[in-house]
C-alpha cells in the first residue's frame, strides 16, 4: 500500500471502532481474527453497504482484490485494491455474532461444535453488541446495522447449500486487506471474540491517503 500514513491504531480482540474516511482515502486491515465490517455514505448514513447488492452485481459469492462494496442503492462505496489472505475466502453470507445468537446456538447444541471451545468460554458480547455500541452517536440504530463483510471468515458452502463455519483463520500476522474509498465514508468494523491465532489479540489498522 503506497501513499501518505495518517493514522495507524492497533485494536484489542472483540471491540467496536468507527472513523471517517475521505473518497479517494484507503484503510488496510490486518488481523488474525474476523473483522465483522461495515460503512456508510457520510453524506447520507441511512445508504449503507449491502451484502446481497454485492454479490449479485458481481455475480459472485466471494469477492478479493479488484471487487468492490456495493450500496442497496447499486452504488460502489469501497474497492478491494490488495488482499493477502491466501488461504480461504472472506465471508458474505453470515451475519454477526452477539450473545443472543450464541446462546440460541447453545440450545442447540451447536456451540461448542461449532467454535470449538467449551461453554464455559462463550463471549458475554460479540460483533453485533460492538457495532451497535460504536454507531449509536452517529445515530444509526441497532436494527440498521446492515449485516457484514466479514474478512477472515472462511466459510464452506456445500453442495446441498449447508454453510460450514470453517475454523481457518490467516497463518500469518502480515495477512491484511486493503480498501479504497470511492465515496467519503463512515466506516465501522468489530473485531470479532473468535479465537486468534498465532497470539493474535486484535487488528491493526492504517489508513493512507
Amino acid at each position: 500500500m503506497t501513499g501518505n500514513v495518517l493514522w495507524e491504531r492497533d485494536l484489542p480482540r472483540n471491540i467496536g471502532y468507527a472513523f471517517d474516511l475521505k473518497q479517494g482515502q484507503s484503510v488496510r486491515i490486518r488481523s488474525q481474527t474476523i473483522i465483522d465490517f461495515v460503512c456508510f455514505n457520510r453524506e447520507n448514513l441511512r445508504e449503507r453497504f449491502d451484502q446481497a447488492r454485492t454479490k449479485a452485481n458481481q455475480r459472485k459469492v466471494f469477492i478479493s482484490t479488484g471487487d468492490t462494496l456495493v450500496s442497496k442503492l447499486n452504488n460502489t462505496m469501497m474497492t478491494i485494491v490488495e488482499d493477502t489472505f491466501k488461504d480461504g475466502h472472506h465471508d458474505l453470507q453470515e451475519g454477526m455474532c452477539s450473545r443472543k445468537r450464541h446462546e440460541l446456538a447453545a440450545k442447540r447444541g451447536m456451540w461448542e461444535i461449532t467454535y470449538g471451545r467449551p461453554l464455559s468460554e462463550m463471549p458475554t458480547h460479540g460483533c453485533t453488541e460492538n457495532l451497535g455500541g460504536i454507531l449509536a452517536p452517529y445515530g444509526v440504530a441497532l436494527e440498521d446495522v446492515p449485516s457484514p463483510f466479514n474478512m477472515f471468515q472462511h466459510m464452506i458452502i456445500h453442495p446441498d447449500g449447508e454453510l460450514e463455519h470453517s475454523k481457518l483463520r490467516p497463518k500469518s500476522p502480515g495477512a491484511h486487506v486493503t480498501l479504497r474509498a470511492e465515496m467519503d465514508l463512515l466506516v465501522a468494523l468489530s473485531t470479532c471474540p473468535d479465537v486468534t491465532i498465532g497470539g493474535s489479540t486484535g487488528a491493526t489498522l492504517t489508513v493512507v491517503a
